[in-house]
């Protein structure tokens, strides 16, 4: 498995491509914008994923495009699937900001797990940010989106948030067996040993 890495606008985010390199198929993580870059990122492989790890509207900026450009299926939870079609959810409206309206193809719950060629792609709620956070585990990587940063967490001051149920997700990848490359939302890639020792938002 390879993971790309490039960092977009609005809010430099982070999204990445998670690559099954026996196979060449590619599951995107997050979708900011549509633009030149993203198309790079993308490059040749197989995409046959959008997974999202919330629905807010920085995170979703690119999906409608990339659903019509490549045939990949958008992946979101049940409780946050709304925000791909109303800019008053994704907090777009409230940012000014313009939103491409969509629709998801796939629902996810805990649990669940995607095939990616050879990889297995398993989900995990992780509310706080927003009701509906997700994470992903590919392999030894955890796609943390906005739950868990290098020494922080996301906020969980906007509608939806909940400070009580962001320190239980943060447990929950706490007391996940073994370390994992961590690749958040936003800001630097980091260990999840790292966090369990450094970060005071894992140990409340």
């Amino acid at each position: 498995m390879k993971v790309k890495r490039g960092v977009f606008p609005p809010l430099s985010n982070n999204c990445y491509l998670i690559i099954d390199e026996k196979t060449n198929a590619s599951a995107l993580v997050d979708c900011s914008v549509w633009n030149e870059k993203m198309e790079e990122l993308i490059g040749d492989t197989e995409l046959k994923y959008i997974l999202l790890t919330h629905g807010h509207y920085d995170h979703i900026g690119g999906v409608k495009e990339v659903q019509k450009r490549y045939g990949a299926k958008a992946v979101i939870s049940d409780e946050d699937k709304e925000m791909l079609s109303n800019p008053v959810y994704s907090l777009a409206a409230i940012t000014r900001s313009t939103q491409d309206c969509t629709t998801p193809d796939l629902i996810v719950k805990d649990g669940d797990e995607l095939v990616l060629g050879n990889i297995k792609i398993k989900v995990l709620s992780t509310p706080g940010h927003t009701k509906g956070g997700v994470c992903y585990i590919a392999d030894n990587a955890l796609f943390s989106g906005d739950t868990l940063f290098c020494m922080s967490c996301g906020r969980t001051d906007f509608p939806g948030g909940s400070g009580r149920e962001m320190i239980a997700s943060l447990r929950k990848l706490r007391e996940l067996k073994g370390d994992y490359n961590v690749y958040p939302g936003h800001e630097d890639v980091t260990t999840l040993d790292f966090e369990r020792k450094n970060n005071h938002y894992m140990n409340m």
